[in-house]
């Protein structure tokens, strides 16, 4: 399962992975996307058995992806303002069925979240939803960094478990997060 091979393989690495992006001047907001968008990746994979080495292939993944964020940024357009302003309105207003389905999945974020214990919540959106460190919850909280590294680690686990198991035929989620089943 795609959830536990994360949490087994991935996650004990992210650490590592953070001073080494660190380690190459990405500030912190770039780093949170670039392991984010990792893990999206990730989570995109239909098969991890090809992968023989787990850690080189986050770190590659993130290597790549910060070469594209950094040739991004030196690539100057040159577009007339009619164009730009085009594009602008465009991107902002999602299609119909976009809207349904960010809806839908953060119905499905909401119920898995549901699930995790109040202080596993809380550390999680501390960490992955607020950005903060594990230093600075620990020391909010009153814990150890170890407690919040683990909890922050079986509450990604879980989320993603939820998230990839796919929802039962004769389920469907409501707008605020629970499942219900349909009667026959």
């Amino acid at each position: 399962m795609l959830a536990e091979w994360v949490g087994r393989e991935i996650l004990p690495h992210e650490r590592d992975l953070r001073v080494w992006l660190r380690r190459r001047l990405v500030v912190s907001e770039d780093m949170e996307d670039i392991v984010q968008e990792c893990y999206c990746r990730l989570a995109q994979l239909s098969d991890v058995s090809h992968i023989t080495s787990p850690r080189a292939y986050v770190f590659v993944m993130a290597r790549n992806l910060l070469n594209t964020q950094r040739k991004r940024t030196r690539v100057v357009r040159i577009e007339s303002m009619s164009d730009a302003l085009a594009e602008t309105l465009e991107s902002d207003l999602p299609s119909p069925e976009r809207a349904v389905a960010a809806r839908h999945e953060l119905a499905r974020v909401r119920a898995a979240l549901a699930k995790l214990s109040a202080r596993a919540q809380r550390i999680f959106v501390m960490r992955r939803v607020d950005g903060l460190s594990q230093k600075h919850i620990a020391h909010t909280l009153g814990i150890s960094e170890t407690i919040v590294e683990n909890e922050a680690s079986r509450s990604l686990r879980a989320i993603l478990k939820t998230l990839t198991d796919p929802p039962a035929e004769n389920d469907f989620l409501l707008p605020n997060g629970e499942t219900r089943v349909r009667s026959r």
